[in-house]
């Protein structure tokens, strides 16, 4: 794995526009402060797309006894 790479503040100020480039392709950016790292600028999980309910209509098949407890484990949650 790649180490990160690393801007002290002055630098941080001045770039801060190409650092959002390389994190939003994936990157990840140390901003050190008198030499010590002191943030670390990652980028965030990209948002899941919904498509709507009904998506999965057709894909996902749920068996006719999925209600129905065998008899060991209904007795040992109590249920019988």
């Amino acid at each position: 794995m790649e180490a990160a790479r690393q801007y002290n503040v002055h630098e941080a100020k001045t770039h801060f526009s190409r650092i959002l480039e390389q994190v939003a392709v994936g990157e990840e950016v140390v901003i050190c402060k008198a030499g010590e790292p002191v943030a670390k600028v990652v980028p965030l999980r990209p948002k899941v797309r919904r498509t709507g309910r009904g998506s999965l209509s057709g894909q996902i098949r749920i068996a006719d006894d999925f209600d129905e407890l065998p008899d060991d484990i209904a007795d040992a949650f109590g249920m019988r």
